[in-house]
């Protein structure tokens, strides 16, 4: 039997526009002005993609993971037909239903009730075949009060549960569901993992990107984990993320690491661990670059999960402190880590003169480890399924 799906050398460029000039900020007078002339910007090539190739078997469930940036969204719509690959081709042999983004597939000014017609007629089926599942898709999306009611007034969560509802119950042999489920409150994310499981017990095809690793090495026999849009390796998902999960460059307790940044502000960010737990500390260093434009500025770092949960933000000092008549500044902040438990994490570095004004944003741009039990001597062994921290506690 020939696969459900072919993915043959895909490959998707984008053009990135960059100002000649070379100023990360200019006066409103040159923004306007440099908005009539022609020619006052330079193009430069991004593949978010670059020869990608795999087949899809006919009820395979594929999870497809790596970091942000990495392709998983520009794969998945390109096989959706949302944006055309600029080389190779994809054979399909199922019909298709893709949950990518909230909405997608929707009209705003139509109702639930006349979406989920749309939705269903769009993946090839009869009135009679959407009005046979109807029902399942109201019960199970929870938004009968809400059927008649113009979808622009939905919420984002209300939105996800018809969308989720309408891929699942019209029966296309192919599911391309992405990280939308995060926008879901716990109880419906559970309840989608086990309608997903359901459909791909009947022989239907999954492809399921998340950053949610357990929710994938749960779901899904195979994966496929992309690093700067191509394949990375393809396999078993429990090896595929292990691998995922111990590949790149960490700092651990005994290691420091340092991120060269070419970008208008950040010069450099050099991180270490310091001390031992339950006195765990990151220590970073930053090399910023000031500019005569500049309003005085502050800094906010956040540590995320290495499935992409935001765990907390530092600040270290709350007013403005950066002095843009300084060509340059050095500082060190120092954040406690109490209580977290072993694992990968990311740092994000933000700088700005205020909250609703951004000068450069680092995502990812720091990967470290913590080893060590949070709690001194206690062999009990600490898990991310329970959480990130573990909080001091005692009997009284």
């Amino acid at each position: 039997m020939k696969p459900i799906l072919e993915i043959n050398n895909i490959s998707k460029k984008f053009l990135i526009q960059h100002n000649r000039q070379g100023q990360a900020y200019m006066s409103m007078r040159e923004s306007i002005t440099s908005a009539f002339k022609r020619n006052n910007s330079v193009s430069e090539e991004f593949y978010a993609l670059r020869d990608v190739s795999f087949n899809v078997e006919q009820g395979e469930c594929i999870g497809i993971i790596g970091k942000n940036g990495a392709g998983k969204s520009t794969l998945l719509k390109v096989l959706s037909r949302i944006t055309p690959p600029t080389k190779g081709n994809i054979i399909s042999r199922g019909r298709m239903a893709s949950l990518l983004e909230v909405g997608t597939g929707f009209h705003p000014e139509l109702t639930g009730r006349e979406n989920v017609f749309l939705n269903g007629s769009i993946l090839g089926m009869t009135g009679k075949e959407i009005e046979s599942k109807f029902d399942e898709i109201i019960d199970f999306s929870g938004t009968e009060k809400f059927l008649d009611t113009p979808l622009k007034f939905y919420s984002s969560g209300m939105q996800l549960r018809l969308a989720f509802s309408v891929a699942a119950f019209l029966e296309p042999e192919i599911m391309v569901i992405d990280e939308v489920l995060a926008v879901g409150d716990a109880e419906f994310q559970k309840k989608c993992i086990g309608k997903m499981e359901d459909v791909n017990k009947h022989g239907r095809t999954i492809l399921f990107v998340s950053h949610d690793l357990n929710a994938v090495q749960n779901l899904c026999k195979t994966a496929v984990l992309l690093k700067d849009g191509q394949i990375s390796m393809r396999g078993e998902s429990d090896a595929v993320i292990n691998h995922y999960l111990h590949s790149g460059s960490i700092v651990t307790n005994a290691w420091t690491q340092k991120a060269d940044l070419t970008h208008p502000h950040f010069r450099s960010i050099n991180v270490k661990l310091e001390g031992n737990q339950p006195n765990l500390k990151l220590i970073i260093h930053s090399e910023i670059k000031c500019f005569p434009e500049m309003m005085p500025s502050f800094i906010a770092f956040d540590i995320f999960s290495k499935l992409g949960v935001a765990l907390c933000q530092s600040i270290p000092k709350l007013e403005p402190f950066i002095d843009p008549s300084s060509r340059e500044v050095n500082f060190t902040t120092e954040i406690t880590l109490d209580g977290f438990v072993p694992g990968d994490y990311y740092l994000d570095a933000w700088i700005g003169p205020h909250y609703s004004e951004t000068y450069d944003w680092q995502k990812e741009c720091i990967e470290f480890s913590i080893i060590e039990s949070p709690q001194k001597n206690r062999t009990f062994p600490h898990h991310v399924s329970h959480g990130f921290f573990v909080p001091h506690s005692k009997l009284i």
